[in-house]
């Protein structure tokens, strides 16, 4: 087993989840079976309890975890499918010591961080690496590590030491450590800076860990001078001073690692299989789409775009498929509702602008009751004109409201979530989901959904199969006693689960594409296989005009 691992200086958001998925797709490319790890340092025990505002989305696994977003990077670049287990948090190591403690497993010793938790986190590493991520069942050649925060981190302490002790525990020649680094450009000469790396290798080495590579982001390819004075510094021979410079799209990263020499530096041959002609000609496309199609993406946490990431990833596959150039117009949709226009009345007309021009309208999931009216003015926006529509989990549940409201006369129809004791209640709380806690409670993970007809178009677009099996995270449904009158009405609830009660997929009968799915499409979206919703919701904003 060979490892490689990614850690982080100088701050956050420097792009090591892409940098390690980068490096896997070029050890996948010479024909090496690939694993993935995320370390997060922080005390939670999963993502799954944290805001979309403070650590973006919510990334669901197979087996239900709720896992940091950086998975999915590793998911779509190196098409594997992962486990709750291939995300270690401080939580979950704390809680195996304590455990361990109490079992008496210790002898009565005094638990420690170090050799305890230390331990604990090797343990993790070498045991997860092992397991197989491709589908088949074999072992993995190599795993790619990535320590999340920054080096100095007081959180990340134990890690650090850990993984200094785990290369002489696998072999020091079977670990390559790559640290990602900043490189700001400062004043009117545009002058490379090094010394913010320089301090951040000197910690990690104070720390035990002499990097093998360093990869430094910056705004411009790093110049010859400023290489080897990195190099000089900073201890690595100047040909393993990468630069990771701005890019039109990340597919390049792979691709720019292996022009300077990457796959040389890991004694592999990228070359071997052809995966990266695919990756060249993938990039390449991207970058010549010159005709737009506009989605309107209508959520409540768009200033923050991570909290959407897969949904986007999903619609640039999407796009990509159908040749377009991808323009999401971003869409608070509690900008969308009628007293906005009292107190904000510019960005009131300028959301209600963006939605009337808009090619296609997805309303991604989310939770709470702010911008909910907001998203059901968006559905019936999309239902009444003809507009292509996609909701995902949230976005089935408003826009079956919304036609509850509309088309079946039930004014007061609404959610449980957001009104107690709704008069008519056409979303209900889930009846077998905890009501005390909040983390790990909803209904989680891949299931499968059952056609309930022979023939639709969200049906043709999956292809041949009796049933899909897409990843959920929900607590809340369509009320099963209303299904009836709904089907009666045009929205056929073409999918449901294996009981037959609880509706999983629907679709408006006399409408170019308006569909809902319960479950989370994006999860599956891969740069070669574009989820078929989104392909859907995409083919037909492509032809609506």
């Amino acid at each position: 087993m060979k490892y490689v691992v990614v850690s982080g200086g100088v701050l956050s958001g420097l792009g090591k989840g892409v940098t390690a998925s980068s490096i896997g797709v070029l050890l996948k490319a010479a024909g090496l079976r690939v694993t993935s790890i995320k370390i997060d340092p922080y005390l939670n025990s999963d993502a799954g309890t944290m805001s979309p505002f403070e650590h973006g989305e919510v990334f669901v696994l197979d087996d239900g975890g709720e896992v940091d977003l950086d998975l999915g990077n590793y998911e779509r670049f190196l098409d594997i499918n992962l486990s709750r287990d291939n995300n270690l948090t401080t939580g979950k190591v704390y809680s195996k010591v304590i455990e361990a403690e109490r079992r008496g497993d210790y002898l009565g010793k005094t638990v420690q961080v170090i050799p305890h938790v230390t331990d604990a986190i090797q343990d993790w590493l070498e045991e997860v690496a092992h397991r197989p991520a491709d589908g088949s069942d074999q072992t993995p050649d190599a795993c790619i590590i990535e320590l999340g925060g920054t080096v100095g981190d007081i959180e990340s302490s134990p890690y650090v030491e850990a993984l200094r002790q785990f290369q002489f525990r696998v072999g020091r020649e079977n670990v390559t450590f790559v640290h990602v680094s900043l490189v700001p450009v400062m004043g009117p000469v545009g002058e490379q800076k090094t010394k913010p790396t320089q301090h951040t290798v000197k910690e990690l080495r104070g720390l035990g860990i002499t990097p093998d590579i360093l990869v430094c982001r910056s705004s411009q390819p790093l110049n010859d001078e400023t290489r080897e004075k990195l190099a000089a510094f900073c201890h690595v021979q100047p040909e393993a001073v990468m630069s990771t410079h701005d890019v039109p799209n990340i597919y390049h990263v792979p691709l720019m690692l292996q022009e300077q020499g990457l796959c040389a530096i890991l004694g592999v041959d990228c070359e071997s299989t052809g995966l990266m002609d695919e990756w060249r000609t993938m990039a390449h496309h991207l970058d010549t789409l010159t005709e737009d199609v506009h989605i309107a993406m209508v959520g409540k946490y768009t200033d923050l775009s991570d909290a959407y990431l897969s949904v986007i990833k999903s619609l640039q596959h999407a796009a990509m498929a159908v040749d377009k150039n991808l323009v999401i117009d971003w869409i608070e949709a509690s900008h969308l509702e009628k007293e906005w226009n009292t107190d904000r009345p510019e960005e009131f007309n300028h959301a209600w602008n963006l939605l009337n021009n808009a090619d296609g309208v997805l309303v991604p999931g989310g939770f709470g009751d702010r911008g909910v009216e907001g998203k059901i003015l968006a559905a019936h926006h999309a239902r009444t004109n003809k507009v292509p529509y996609l909701g995902i989990c949230l976005g089935l549940q408003v826009a079956t409201i919304e036609f509850c409201r509309n088309v079946l006369g039930m004014k007061n129809a609404n959610s449980t979530e957001f009104v107690d004791n709704p008069e008519q209640a056409a979303v209900v709380f889930m009846p077998e989901i905890s009501t005390t806690h909040l983390g790990g409670t909803m209904r989680l993970g891949s299931r499968p959904t059952l056609w309930q007809v022979d023939s639709c178009k969200i049906r043709s677009l999956y292809g041949d199969g009796d049933a899909v099996d897409e990843r959920h995270r929900h607590r809340y449904e369509v009320n099963p006693d209303l299904i009836d009158e709904i089907e009666a009405a045009g929205m056929v609830f073409v999918g449901k689960d294996e009981s037959g009660q609880r509706c999983e997929i629907f679709e408006l009968n006399d409408h170019p594409f308006y569909v809902g799915v319960q479950y989370h499409p994006e999860f599956k979206s891969r740069p070669h296989r574009p989820s078929p919703p989104f392909l859907g919701l995409l083919q037909a904003a492509s032809n609506k005009s």
